[in-house]
């Protein structure tokens, strides 16, 4: 009997390895297969087993992991989501874990992360920035869910102050419990440290062995309360044998408290060597506390620097305005901004940020859209000009109609493409994930072989030696160090990247973009302005030019190409007549046909022609070919079957394109432009552009096998390109790269968006690529280098060459402070110039 499950919680092999592993030892069961892709258990039994059984064993296991019926719930494909209740007040309510232990999952409130034990951080996003509350400063007690006035003095409401973030109630928790421990431990340290004075004053007014109890006393606060969270982290790493810092943390020093404690309670129970010369043994109360004091200042060092990583996000939801001014009825009105609805129309006063994204309907001004695009230079809007979500206004007001309202915004959108990227991993990661998988084991097993080569090779007191030595080990070990390296680099880029117009869709693109040596271009819209139009219509038959343009106009009036629009447009503009078309077909690559007035009508390329079998005149042709050498694009027109005219098209080359091509040649990068235009158009913009490498008339799937053979050849090659045509090339290509001004079938096929759809956006992104990637390597680097270094010393390598002993004390601080380093490097990425 075989039965197939759903799994629910896995992230790695490691996951899938041991919910195999438990799921093998039901009883009954033969055999247990998982697959991690597809997130299902098959099952081979003898008799049926009840699914609550395997339910049972996996809570038992760890309660990381479920296990359903297949189709009993709707997950996704990584399975890594759970559900978020997002309340007023109390955040966002979806929450990660800053090493992604788990991958993307999140949950739905705060508290500890159950692979590594850290805190879990808050996603930010525009959930708590919309859901705004106004209260009235005279009269607190008033609460209203939009803004008016003060039903009791008549004041302006205003915004209430939100409640504070997950990030600083963790930060404030943890800086109470500080000051408590330090308030406990420096007593401890100083009575400690007077043993090493020849007179110890302490001892005239007590005898030593009372101090150890005042000690213990001392201690109690400190380890039962302030770092009693360490010591549940260690415990449940043990038992879900996800092992970890807490895991050395805990051990190290609660062996040597435990020790301490035992060591006063039963004093003849030890050698000679680890007692004093007046019969009392040697108690750690002070290496215990101040351990664990300086791993707990490391943890609120590590809280507020988690703060400043997601900076860009923040700064982002700053942008979105609490209210916004709806005319209606010839009025204006104040509401909230998430009362805001598509179709509304909004005024929009000098100075003030634009609250959702739609298009000017009346005025004019000039709007810095600096912090979307990254551009400094403000924009000049008119009517039918799309303004967007939290730029803002010039010195002009102008009334705007809202067509993208919450979650459709592009700000919005924005936000949630780099809290995606922030928590996505990076190829480079897979590295310190191996090595940190058989990290703590490793460790422990030198800490027990240090105390065993103390012990039997160490001068006397040799067993002191070996403890302290072997505790000294296990807390300055940092596995943190190397989980942080590369998500904190990866989430700090990924909001510098947003800054600037930059969107990286996750940590793989922002990685392989360092590596691209070939850069695949689309022509229109992706070097040319994509705003095309229209310079003649030309007959050379007996139909009139007017006629011509009824015909391609009412013909492209079903087509998303830009051309399309453009002709559409001109149509307009002279006034033709746009009519009903039947048996509309747009012929991927070669152009649009179908039937206008009962006569078959084509406009497109040669190729079109060809397909048809139409023949071109050498009147016509060298008409065409006369225009297409001026680096203009021609398509012709057939009407029943018969080549009777053509239309020229221009579109302006954007001004950065030539000086963006040039910088990334200079990095070594090889340009290709890949057009579905003609030849000789192709050969006048590459020409203009300085491009050594280009083809033209290229069909979708003449961009994709040509993207296919550079990778064969051992290339990576990023493609950038704003058409649906591109999606295919864009999807297959190392790096995809979509213009922002481009469909949103290309850029959903793309790693990369440039809001502003420039390719010095793809200069910027390949330096922001190679910043990150440059700024993960340091932190490996440093944190491999430490573990290194630190681990040896504390065992006590330099010892028989220079008498040296790393102190636990010294070796907690430093542990500390080496995931504090890590980020503070991360951190300099908010400064890079790309």
């Amino acid at each position: 009997m075989k039965h197939t499950y759903h799994i629910h919680g896995m992230t790695c092999n490691g996951c899938r390895s041991h919910v195999e592993d438990t799921l093998s030892k039901v009883k009954g069961v033969l055999k247990a297969t998982v697959d991690l892709e597809k997130a299902e258990a098959t099952i081979e039994m003898d008799s049926h087993i009840a699914l609550e059984t395997f339910q049972e064993a996996l809570k038992n296991d760890s309660g990381r992991y479920s296990i359903h019926n297949l189709g009993d719930h709707n997950h996704t494909k990584d399975n890594s989501t759970t559900s978020v209740d997002i309340k007023k007040g109390q955040g966002t309510g979806t929450f990660y874990c800053p090493m992604h232990c788990e991958g993307e999952k999140t949950y739905d409130k705060a508290g500890d992360c159950p692979v590594c034990g850290m805190d879990l951080v808050e996603e930010q996003n525009l959930s708590n920035t919309t859901t705004t509350q106004w209260t009235c400063p005279m009269h607190p007690e008033v609460i209203k869910d939009e803004p008016g006035a003060c039903p009791i003095c008549g004041m302006d409401l205003v915004p209430l102050e939100a409640d504070a973030s997950a990030e600083d109630k963790t930060y404030n928790k943890l800086l109470k419990k500080f000051w408590i421990a330090v308030a406990f431990t420096v007593p401890i340290f100083l009575i400690a440290m007077s043993e090493m004075l020849s007179n110890n004053p302490l001892y005239t007014v007590l005898e030593q062995k009372t101090w150890h109890w005042i000690q213990f006393v001392l201690s109690i606060p400190v380890v039962f309360y302030a770092t009693w969270m360490f010591f549940t982290r260690a415990w449940t790493s043990i038992k879900t044998r996800n092992f970890n810092m807490f895991t050395l943390i805990g051990i190290g020093s609660g062996i040597a408290w435990l020790f301490s404690v035992f060591a006063m309670l039963f004093p003849d129970l030890f050698p000679i060597d680890f007692k004093t010369a007046d019969g009392n043994v040697f108690v750690y109360f002070e290496a215990a506390t101040v351990i664990l004091t300086l791993v707990l200042l490391g943890q609120l060092l590590e809280a507020k620097a988690h703060s400043q990583t997601s900076g860009a996000i923040k700064e982002l939801l700053k942008l979105v305005p609490a209210t916004a001014t709806l005319v209606t009825e010839g009025e204006d009105k104040v509401i909230a901004i998430d009362k805001i609805e598509q179709g509304n129309l909004l005024r929009v006063k000098p100075g003030e940020k634009i609250p959702v994204d739609g298009s000017i309907v009346e005025g004019q001004s000039s709007i810095d859209e600096s912090m979307i695009s990254g551009e400094p230079i403000p924009v000049d809007k008119v009517v039918a000009d799309k303004v967007t979500s939290g730029t803002i206004n010039g010195t002009k007001s102008f009334v705007m109609k809202a067509e993208k309202v919450g979650s459709e915004t592009l700000l919005s959108q924005i936000i949630h493409m780099v809290n995606n990227a922030s928590r996505s991993k990076a190829p480079i990661q897979k590295l310190a994930d191996k090595i940190a998988k058989y990290f703590v084991p490793t460790v422990l097993l030198v800490s027990i072989i240090t105390f065993i080569l103390w012990a039997v090779f160490g001068p006397e007191p040799a067993y002191v030696f070996a403890f302290v030595n072997a505790i000294a080990v296990l807390i300055i070990a940092c596995p943190c160090a190397l989980g942080l390296a590369t998500p904190m680099s990866v989430m700090v880029g990924v909001g510098r990247g947003a800054q600037s117009g930059v969107l990286i869709k996750n940590a793989e693109a922002l990685e392989t973009m360092n590596k691209v040596d070939v850069l695949i271009v689309d022509k229109t819209g992706t070097i040319t302005e994509g705003k095309p139009s229209v310079e003649k219509v030309i007959a050379v038959s007996k139909i009139e030019q007017e006629l011509l343009l009824h015909y391609i106009a009412s013909l492209n009036q079903y087509s998303e190409h830009p051309l399309a629009e453009a002709i559409v447009n001109y149509g307009k503009s002279k006034q033709v007549a746009i009519t009903k078309v039947n048996d509309f077909e747009a012929v991927a690559g070669k152009g649009v046909i179908g039937t206008i007035d009962n006569k078959k009508v084509a406009l497109g390329n040669a190729k079109l022609l060809e397909q048809f079998s139409i023949s071109i005149s050498e009147n016509l042709a060298s008409q065409v070919i006369a225009e297409q050498e001026q680096g203009k694009t021609v398509s012709y027109i057939t009407v029943e079957n018969e080549a009777v005219g053509y239309v020229t098209i221009f579109d302006a080359i954007k001004k950065t394109s030539q000086e963006a091509i040039k910088q990334l040649q200079d990095n070594g990068i090889e340009v290709i432009m890949l057009t579905g235009d003609n030849k000789n158009t192709a050969k006048a913009v590459a020409k203009q552009l300085k491009l050594k490498h280009y083809k033209a008339e290229c069909l979708p799937e003449d961009k994709l096998n040509e993207i296919k053979k550079l990778q064969q050849q051992g290339k990576v090659v990023a493609m950038a390109g704003d058409g649906i045509n591109d999606a295919p090339a864009l999807a297959q290509s190392d790096v995809g790269i979509a213009m922002g001004t481009g469909t949103d079938v290309a850029i959903e096929s793309a790693t990369i968006t440039l809001v502003k759809g420039d390719l010095q956006g793809i200069v910027k992104a390949k330096n922001l690529s190679h910043g990150v990637v440059k700024n993960i390597q340091q932190n490996l680097f440093f944190a491999f280098v430490y573990n290194v270094i630190g681990v040896p010393i504390a065992a006590g390598i330099l010892y028989p060459f220079f008498g040296l002993l790393l102190s636990p004390m010294i070796a907690a601080l430093a542990m500390s402070f080496s995931s504090v380093s890590v980020i503070a490097n991360a951190l300099r990425l908010r400064n890079i110039k790309i």
